[in-house]
């Protein structure tokens, strides 16, 4: 059974460290034109109140990443992520959650291959990068890079400097010309961390807004081999607009 993991990238990501983080650029209100506004103002979408035994994070779902934000918050609805387990945390990288086979499972039970037995096309946009705190997509490794029906991860991150960035972002133009980051993305990957080397290849299709000292919590959980935290986290997902 093929794992929904993001370890290889992630190894080898650790040779080439990298890291990531956006800020929301404000604007007070009657200040320059609507256009000026449109350019600075964060992204838009609908927000989601996750609940665990280590607190509350609030995220944002992207309307730019529509049919990721569809399935979500489908899956929301439906109450799908209800006592499903954060079955894959790794500090300073990420914590994964979203295998509906992690619902009451034992203790050292193998995680990380179920799904809702469907996958998500990839909705990449270089706006959206893997930040600390980004939503983003768990996926096979297929060569459309479509995402897991449910899998995701959020994003712990490390911080970085100009030289990560600038080799990074050699790397990834290669695939994608013209791909660049931009100065606030760069603030932000220097200032809070992330993991760049995930850009353009896994979906961002959101941003923590609130309780980022949760996901802090959550990525420096102990863990057992497998990645798979010693005391269960839980979560639950409802609808906050």
């Amino acid at each position: 059974m093929r794992l929904i993991l993001i370890i290889s990238l992630f190894l080898a990501g650790c040779v080439a460290k990298e890291k990531s983080i956006a800020t929301q650029n404000i604007v007070d209100e009657g200040q320059g034109s609507d256009e000026q506004s449109s350019k600075t103002r964060g992204p838009e979408g609908e927000t989601v109140l996750m609940t665990t035994r280590l607190g509350e994070v609030e995220i944002l779902v992207y309307d730019e990443t529509p049919l990721h934000q569809a399935n979500f918050l489908k899956l929301v609805d439906e109450e799908f992520y209800n006592d499903l387990l954060f079955h894959r945390v790794i500090n300073h990288f990420m914590i994964q959650g979203g295998d509906p086979k992690s619902l009451d499972a034992e203790p050292g039970a193998r995680l990380g291959g179920g799904g809702p037995g469907y996958t998500v096309p990839a909705e990449f946009n270089p706006k959206f990068v893997h930040k600390k705190g980004a939503l983003a997509a768990a996926r096979t490794n297929n060569p459309e890079k479509a995402s897991s029906g449910s899998q995701f991860y959020i994003v712990h991150g490390k911080t970085l400097n100009d030289q990560d960035l600038n080799s990074t972002e050699a790397r990834i133009s290669q695939k994608n010309p013209g791909f660049t980051y931009s100065d606030d993305q760069r603030v932000e990957y220097i200032e809070n961390g992330g993991v760049p080397f995930l850009d353009m290849d896994y979906t961002v299709f959101g941003e923590v807004i609130s309780g980022f000292e949760v996901i802090d919590a959550i990525a420096k959980e102990a863990t057992a081999p497998g990645d798979r935290p010693i005391q269960d986290v839980k979560m639950s997902i409802k609808r906050v607009n």
